[in-house]
C-alpha cells in the first residue's frame, strides 16, 4: 500500500536520507564524487530539513510504500532568480521519486498535494526550476500548465547546471 502524508519535524532524518538518495539516483552521475558529497551534506543536512519542516511557509510530503519513504515533494515561497517573481508567488521546490517507483501516478499524486497546498488561499503564480536536460520532468510540468520563462545556473561544486525556470500564471 502506498500512502502520501504531510511530513513533520520528526521526519527530518527520513527526508534528509531520501532527498540525498533521490538526488543521487537522478543526478549523481553528473558530478565529481567530492562535489556531490559536499552538495548533499549541505543541501540535505538533517538540521536544514528540520528547519524547513518547522517553517509554516513551507510544506513537504512523503510518499511511503509499505512503510518505506519512496518519494517527496516540497513547496514554499518562490526563491527562483527571475525578475518577474513577486511577493506571494509559490514554488514547487522538489518532487522526486526513488527509481522503480516512477510512473503509475505517484508523481501526479505528489504534485496534486503540493498544488492544492500552494493554491489553498486562492489563485497565484507558481514556479518550478528543472534541469535543462530533464525532458521527462519538463513534459510533466507542461501538463500541469507550466511554461519556460527563463534559465539560471545551479551550482553543484565545480559544475554549473543549466536549469530552466518554468511559470504557471495565476488561474482564477
Amino acid at each position: 500500500m502506498t500512502t502520501l502524508r504531510r511530513a513533520t519535524v520528526d521526519d527530518a532524518q527520513t527526508l534528509s536520507t531520501l532527498a540525498a538518495r533521490t538526488f543521487t539516483e537522478t543526478f549523481g552521475h553528473l558530478y565529481p564524487p567530492e562535489d556531490l558529497a559536499a552538495f548533499l551534506a549541505d543541501a540535505y543536512a538533517v538540521e536544514k530539513q528540520r528547519t524547513i519542516l518547522a517553517h509554516p511557509g513551507y510544506a513537504v510530503w512523503l510518499l511511503e510504500h509499505e512503510g518505506e519513504a519512496i518519494g517527496h515533494a516540497a513547496a514554499g515561497p518562490c526563491g527562483l532568480p527571475h525578475a518577474d517573481v513577486a511577493k506571494g508567488d509559490g514554488e514547487l521546490k522538489r518532487l522526486y521519486l526513488v527509481q522503480g517507483h516512477q510512473g503509475g501516478g505517484n508523481g501526479t499524486r505528489m504534485m496534486d498535494a503540493a498544488m492544492d497546498w500552494l493554491l489553498r488561499d486562492g489563485p497565484r503564480t507558481l514556479w518550478v526550476g528543472v534541469w535543462s536536460e530533464n525532458l521527462g520532468a519538463q513534459r510533466f510540468y507542461a501538463r500541469h500548465g507550466f511554461e519556460q520563462v527563463g534559465d539560471y545556473f545551479f551550482p553543484v561544486g565545480s559544475i554549473n547546471d543549466l536549469e530552466f525556470i518554468l511559470r504557471r500564471p495565476a488561474q482564477g
